[in-house]
């Protein structure tokens, strides 16, 4: 499935190696020196492993629960940052965008646009998007199963664009909660598209009554390590060099000492399950 990206994205490497591949970076673009730290480190580690890698980064977070949250640095600026480390570490990039008069500015800067979970029914979001001819990573909305978003796939088709990439992030339990389905990942894998299992997402704790997000960390190598044992193509990890003071999701991220290490087990865990002859658990072409 990795094929269609590597022939789309700049910069896509080892997808040859038989590995899931990572989308990893910080919530939101802090500064310059910070996104091409992170995206120095992860880079090292992914080629390390032979691990293919998207370097992800906000430029701008629309959706805070308080006003007073910290949005981003300035569009443009972050944009531009993103574009330097695309260039100068060698790898391809991904941002959010929130309304259809953005994709066309972020695309001139990333590969990837991706549509938040919460926007993914947003047809004239969806249909901008696709229109830029870039790489669109659509969200699984945390309301809707994995055999819905097979409508959002195909508004992203019939705009004209077959690059497509579905990420599963948890659904709703409760108020504050979020769980993991695991039968959603080959349930949007059936679409032909690559699927990619949010981690550091789908273990936040969101509707706090202090107005700022919870995560339970803890799990991440638990949700990861099921992720790639029933079949999931990629994996989106947020990692910062010191969580506690990243300046949005903090509570759920990863310590960027910490990335090598559960890389390393993961790719043991697709090793193991990796099929011999083309096929897949789920019965798609490997």
């Amino acid at each position: 499935m990795l094929t269609a990206l590597a022939n789309t994205l700049p910069h896509f490497r080892h997808t040859n190696s038989g590995q899931f591949f990572l989308m990893a970076g910080p919530c939101v673009i802090e500064g310059e020196d910070m996104a091409l730290r992170i995206a120095e480190r992860i880079k090292h580690i992914t080629d390390k492993l032979q691990i293919p890698f998207i370097f992800k980064g906000s430029y701008r977070k629309a959706n805070r629960s308080r006003l007073d949250s910290f949005t981003g640095i300035g569009d443009e600026t972050a944009l531009r940052i993103l574009q330097k480390v695309g260039r100068e570490i060698g790898v391809p990039t991904v941002t959010d965008i929130h309304e259809s008069s953005e994709a066309a500015l972020a695309a001139e800067f990333v590969d990837v646009l991706q549509i938040p979970a919460f926007l993914c029914r947003q047809t004239d979001l969806l249909i901008a998007a696709a229109q830029t001819g870039k790489v669109v990573n659509i969200k699984k909305g945390q309301f809707l199963s994995g055999e819905a978003m097979q409508f959002a796939v195909d508004k992203v088709h019939q705009s004209g664009n077959e690059h497509v990439i579905l990420t599963e992030r948890g659904n709703s339990f409760g108020y504050s909660e979020l769980v993991v389905d695991f039968r959603n990942l080959p349930a949007m894998r059936r679409f032909g598209v690559p699927v990619v299992m949010d981690v550091t997402h789908s273990l936040q704790q969101p509707n706090q009554a202090s107005g700022v997000t919870g995560g339970q960390p803890a799990l991440i190598e638990t949700i990861a390590k099921a992720a790639i044992a029933v079949g999931a193509d990629g994996l989106f990890i947020e990692t910062h060099p010191t969580p506690a003071t990243a300046l949005s999701d903090g509570a759920n991220m990863l310590p960027l000492d910490q990335l090598e290490a559960l890389l390393g087990k993961l790719t043991r865990v697709r090793d193991a399950i990796r099929p011999t002859g083309g096929i897949d658990p789920q019965g798609l072409e490997a």
